[in-house]
């Protein structure tokens, strides 16, 4: 198949699949699906989007076609975040407490990470380890920490230790699964590394930051080991 073509298609059902799942989680809101576990589902699914790089020919530049949800996500998570109605779908979905100023940090950082990483990073193992963790750890975390937490602990945001072993074991989880997905073998040595310094990241870090500082930390330890 013509490589252009083949990576048009493959951008068109991502798009499908990351608006498709925003709108069901848009459709079980309003059906009074809780609004903190809606914005984790589509944390859960948008950060899964790189497993679409599968199927991308790698050999055209339009491979980078790939961050198009994302880039769009960015700029409408800009715009609802500053001009959104209150009862905007959106606003519901991909927030905690219903303020649309919300998008404007952890959602919107989100999606800033997927740029970098389906464009700079495109195909990388250092994407796999950082998406793992930042998609599956730090996606399930809160859901547990918030409902199952029972030893809580205070640096510059609240936390618990549950929800710090959940972020633990489903990053190492979600990072083994993309590695297995891409057919690539998995650094056990580094993978621990990354589990420890990425928990202990996700713990200090300050509310809404955690989408930037944990691939940032990851980042730099694979820079430091390879």
């Amino acid at each position: 198949m013509n490589p252009v073509f083949q990576n048009i298609i493959v951008t068109i059902v991502a798009f499908i699949y990351v608006f498709g799942i925003v709108g069901l989680m848009d459709f079980f809101v309003k059906k009074g699906f809780p609004q903190d576990l809606s914005r984790k589902v589509v944390h859960l699914a948008a950060g899964s989007w790189l497993i679409f790089w599968l199927f991308y020919d790698s050999s055209h530049w339009t491979k980078y076609l790939n961050i198009s949800p994302a880039f769009l996500w960015t700029l409408l998570l800009l715009q609802k975040g500053f001009f959104a109605k209150d009862d905007d779908q959106a606003v519901k979905t991909m927030t905690r407490t219903g303020d649309k100023k919300e998008l404007l940090k952890g959602p919107l950082y989100f999606t800033i990470v997927m740029n970098l990483f389906g464009t700079i990073f495109y195909g990388s193992n250092l994407a796999l380890y950082a998406m793992g963790f930042l998609t599956w750890g730090d996606g399930l975390a809160p859901v547990v920490g918030s409902r199952f937490g029972k030893h809580k602990f205070k640096i510059l945001s609240e936390k618990s230790i549950e929800g710090s072993f959940t972020f633990l074991i489903f990053g190492v989880i979600g990072t083994i699964i993309f590695h297995l997905l891409f057919g690539i073998s998995v650094n056990w040595n580094f993978l621990i590394v990354c589990a420890f310094i990425s928990t202990i990241t996700e713990a200090l870090s300050p509310k809404d930051l955690d989408n930037i500082l944990i691939p940032l930390v990851i980042l730099l330890l694979y820079k430091i080991n390879f």
